[in-house]
């Protein structure tokens, strides 16, 4: 069975996705068998990273979130070979990676499209990769910020390619004004403080000590600093007294943060022995360290502690023997933009410059699997509501907040 998100944000990414497709009559969401394969595109491409190419019949996995409005976007992919070019660590990073590669698989499943999958083997092999995959398909999603510094050259020697990179807006400051690198490159950027506010408005009301941690994967970059801020502003929104301890795993331009689940455990199970009894981590596969702190501190010392997932619903991906240490998950709707830029491409709708998902668009939200917040899931929604409307404005840098 299909889990999903909070009502409340499904009504709101509901409303983003009618616009996307540009019906103007009422449509309901229609949920998907719970397996859906469709056969890829073979692919022959050889690349600085790791080349890989999905099988035919590959089923969409179970811990994919259904994409709001997926069944009313009919488009014809056959034939078409979308490039996904992943951030790091590549599919089965039970976090960011997933979330863009769920976004693709349901794009195969619904309108037929192929998929060639790259991992970068380094930093120095995107520009690489990008244009690798340009010579083969005609969209290329590249999954992460760090992909812009291959542009404007990448999308200037490839015109007749679309391209969409997710945590940018892929906007040229150094023009006047700001303008979009080329026509055919979208930007694909989250709110990802709103929806760190959510669960840290769950921390704060399951906290029983007044204490909890946060572990960022990069330090330096803005972005991860930006789930601290929400995360944050959203505990001290419930108790403004609440004890908050912060540490990253390591700082820009070293990455390897967010591939560290023994560093994210080791922080984990010191903030936890220090009187923090939840713990949010933005540090893609670390995280998964964290979930395993939670469940080595929690059976060690006769208590119970949380951990807090990212990107993904992580209660779906961590595996059964973690789950009961997942209090929710900061949904990003990784899946739902890359899903929708490939839908706009087939479409003839590409739009260039930032689409930006935020918590009114639905791009953010927070999971319930395993029940663990239903008792507080009103009180979120209160939030919810109160971002929304624009009483609440919520801060993206933690150095602000007091």
């Amino acid at each position: 069975m299909r889990k999903h998100l909070s009502f409340a944000v499904l009504l709101a990414a509901f409303a983003l996705v009618v616009a996307a497709c540009g019906d103007d009559d009422a449509a309901t969401t229609t949920a998907a068998p719970t397996t859906a394969a469709t056969t890829t595109t073979a692919a022959t491409t050889t690349s600085a990273g790791e080349t890989t190419t999905t099988a035919p019949a590959v089923v969409v996995p179970d811990f994919c979130l259904e994409i709001p409005g997926a069944a009313e976007a009919v488009a014809d992919g056959t034939g078409v070979t979308v490039g996904l070019t992943f951030d790091l660590l590549g599919r089965g990073d039970q976090s960011f990676n997933d979330a863009a590669a769920c976004g693709a698989d349901w794009a195969r499943f619904y309108f037929g499209v192929g998929i060639n999958e790259i991992t970068p083997t380094d930093e120095a092999a995107r520009a690489t990769d990008l244009q690798l995959q340009a010579e083969n398909s005609p969209i290329v999603i590249g999954n992460g910020f760090s992909f812009e510094a291959a542009f404007p050259a990448v999308c200037e020697n490839n015109p007749d390619v679309n391209f969409a990179i997710t945590d940018t807006s892929m906007l040229n400051f150094g023009a006047t004004p700001p303008a979009p690198y080329c026509d055919n490159a979208r930007g694909m950027v989250f709110a990802e403080h709103e929806g760190s506010y959510l669960v840290g408005v769950a921390a704060a009301l399951k906290s029983e000590t007044g204490k909890i941690g946060f572990i960022g994967g990069v330090s330096g970059i803005g972005l991860i600093e930006k789930f601290e801020a929400g995360f944050i502003a959203g505990a001290k929104s419930i108790n403004p007294d609440i004890e908050v301890v912060s540490e990253y795993v390591s700082a820009f331009p070293d990455f390897a943060g967010f591939a560290s689940p023994d560093r994210g455990k080791e922080i984990a199970l010191a903030m936890y022995g220090e009187g923090a009894d939840v713990v949010y981590a933005a540090a893609g596969l670390t995280g998964s360290g964290m979930f395993a702190g939670a469940k080595e501190y929690s059976e060690a010392n006769d208590v119970h502690v949380w951990g807090i997932g990212v990107d993904s619903d992580q209660y779906l991906t961590v595996g059964e023997e973690l789950q009961p240490y997942v209090l929710t998950s900061m949904i990003k709707r990784v899946d739902v933009a890359v899903f929708y830029a490939i839908y706009d491409h087939l479409t003839g709708n590409f739009t260039a410059g930032p689409s930006t998902y935020d918590l009114a668009a639905g791009g953010v939200g927070y999971s319930t699997s395993g029940g663990f917040i239903d008792d507080i899931t009103d009180q979120i929604d209160a939030a919810i509501a109160q971002i929304v409307s624009g009483e609440v404005v919520v801060p993206t840098d933690p150095t602000t907040i007091p």
